[in-house]
């Protein structure tokens, strides 16, 4: 009877085990925005390219559209363990302590996605992730979304246009500062809340790539918006260190295969998808679209340039250096 029991147990630990050993790993990749964004679509593209390259060994469940976490609470979630992946806009990592990546935000510091790439995608990029290793975070790629437009209620040719409007941001010091330069007056508030607070009048206006303001609907509370291109709004892919750490070798080789499938991916169609989204935003026929021309873009550059020298003290004047050095930006030109 004992030998029974005995051989009995043993079985079942042996069955206990083999599911143990079956069992996926579970990777909950948290976002803000909607599925339908390049992050979102991003963020699909990783878990079916993970779950394949992995033959099922890992799970993964994206969750977005603030279905979980909004902006102020995913960062302490992932730190927490509570999920394992996230891609928040670089402008979340200064409040976190990591200031390097505000040089992100800085106004009109990339002219365009060869300038962008140079950096997101060389060695400067791949020091200011490493950074995130002493909060607990492992930073694996930066994913684009796009460049930014300014929109108000009221017609934007000129920095003047913007004075005196309560433009919504995130919480950046750097952005703080962009929108003091052209005469506004900026306001943090998180992304799920800006559609209500447009609506409302909370805030005036706001600064977003298209396929934001147009998968928020945005456009139906906004009559006006300017193709200014003068910020750009990127993604950090993140994950939990103490969970990619302790990965099994194999699995973490295949997810970071999956991640760089993934990261091509995300930033072939994020100018697509933007370009697409201006053009149902003029269709829609709620908003007027501005391109400024030549001169009127110029004087944006002009009004926010000197954020790049307040900021030199807080993000570090030779970070700040070593991008204009890889896009070959020169400030005295202007």
């Amino acid at each position: 009877m004992k030998l029974r029991t005995l051989l009995f147990g043993l079985a079942a630990m042996g069955i206990c085990a083999t599911a143990a050993a079956q069992a996926s790993i579970v990777i909950k990749f948290s976002h803000v925005v909607a599925a339908d964004t390049p992050k979102g679509k991003a963020s699909e593209y990783f878990k079916k390219r993970a779950e394949e390259l992995t033959h099922g060994k890992v799970r993964v469940e994206v969750y977005p559209n603030s279905t979980l976490y909004k902006d102020k609470e995913e960062l302490e979630a992932l730190q927490l363990g509570v999920v394992q992946m996230l891609a928040p806009s670089l402008a979340k990592f200064g409040p976190l302590g990591v200031k390097e990546f505000e040089v992100f935000d800085l106004p009109y510091i990339f002219d365009d996605y060869a300038d962008l790439h140079r950096v997101t995608q060389g060695p400067v990029g791949a020091s200011i992730l490493k950074r995130l290793e002493s909060k607990g975070i492992v930073g694996l790629a930066y994913w684009d979304n796009g460049f930014k437009s300014f929109s108000a209620n009221t017609p934007i040719r000129t920095p003047a246009d913007l004075r005196g409007k309560k433009l919504r941001i995130q919480s950046s010091k750097v952005l703080e500062e962009e929108i003091r330069a052209v005469g506004g007056l900026p306001q943090v508030m998180a992304f799920s809340e800006v559609y209500q607070g447009l609506k409302t009048g909370v805030v005036d206006g706001t600064e977003n790539p298209h396929s934001n303001t147009y998968t928020q609907k945005m456009h139906e509370v906004q009559k006006y918006l300017a193709v200014t291109n003068h910020g750009y709004l990127g993604y950090a892919v993140i994950a939990n260190k103490r969970f990619w750490d302790g990965l099994p070798a194999d699995v973490r080789s295949q997810l970071e295969q999956a991640m760089r499938e993934s990261t091509t991916y995300a930033n072939r169609i994020a100018k697509e998808e933007n370009d697409r989204a201006l053009e149902a935003i003029r269709k829609s026929g709620k908003v007027q679209i501005y391109v400024p021309n030549k001169d009127e873009r110029m004087a944006f550059k002009k009004a926010m340039l000197p954020v790049h020298q307040k900021m030199e003290a807080r993000i570090g004047s030779d970070l700040i250096r070593s991008i204009y050095r890889e896009t070959g930006f020169d400030p005295s030109r202007l």
